[in-house]
């Protein structure tokens, strides 16, 4: 299975995540602060990090800003005490891929990894590093506001690139309408807010435009979106 680094410096919580991650089959290393953790990320290698985010010596947030500049496709579940639409907000503009809020159940935990973990493995995770060429390889520009698949380029308003950017960091995943529209709000220089029953536009906008891509925008009727691999 997959190699774990639990990031939590409250020693009951950061072995009760250790013992069920351990019986679900999972190698496990364990990090009580953010420098410890930072310095397990530079000398091993590990397919995803549970990270609290109120660390002592380095902060959470700190630490995944370090982790995400050398392991940007690293899956990365962030813990946190904090309930505010901005604290979730700053959390994915770090680079979290999922949060989840204390105090939460082990097997919502170990559900939410494992759905990460999955996603690391779709299309719209493995972006060729070479950039546009090659069959198949998807990668996100951001100047101009642009999805390349293959050696297609795909223009994308900056609202449209904003919503594929959360799902692709969710797939697999449901992406509530609340959650886009806060990153909508958060786009730097953006004041004029969106109205919920918009948010459909935008959706039928960017499935037309993922028509040659080998992914799907599902609507969960009542819940979100989730972006998914099209089926052959």
């Amino acid at each position: 299975m997959a190699h774990l680094l639990i990031v939590e410096d409250d020693e009951l919580l950061r072995d009760g995540l250790s013992a069920q991650l351990m019986q679900a089959g999972h190698r496990i290393t364990l990090a009580e602060d953010g420098h410890v953790a930072l310095e397990r990320l530079r000398t091993e290698s590990f397919d995803g990090v549970v990270l609290d985010l109120g660390l002592p010596r380095v902060d959470g947030l700190a630490v995944l800003r370090g982790l995400r500049e050398r392991l940007p496709a690293l899956p990365v579940l962030v813990l946190t005490a904090r309930d505010g639409v901005e604290d979730r907000v700053a959390g994915l503009n770090a680079g979290a891929d999922d949060y989840l809020t204390k105090p939460f159940s082990l097997q919502e935990l170990q559900a939410r990894l494992q759905a990460l973990l999955r996603r690391a493995n779709l299309p719209a995770a493995n972006p060729s590093p070479t950039g546009p060429a090659g069959s198949g390889a998807l990668r996100l520009e951001v100047h101009p506001p642009r999805l390349w698949v293959g050696a297609d380029a795909v223009d994308l308003t900056l609202r449209e690139w904003t919503l594929l950017d959360l799902l692709m960091r969710h797939s697999g995943q449901v992406v509530s309408r609340e959650d886009v529209l806060a990153a909508w709000q958060a786009e730097p220089g953006d004041t004029s807010g969106v109205a919920s029953n918009a948010l459909e536009v935008y959706v039928h906008r960017l499935r037309r435009k993922l028509a040659g891509a080998p992914l799907n925008i599902r609507n969960i009727r009542g819940l979100g979106y989730m972006l998914e691999a099209s089926g052959p």
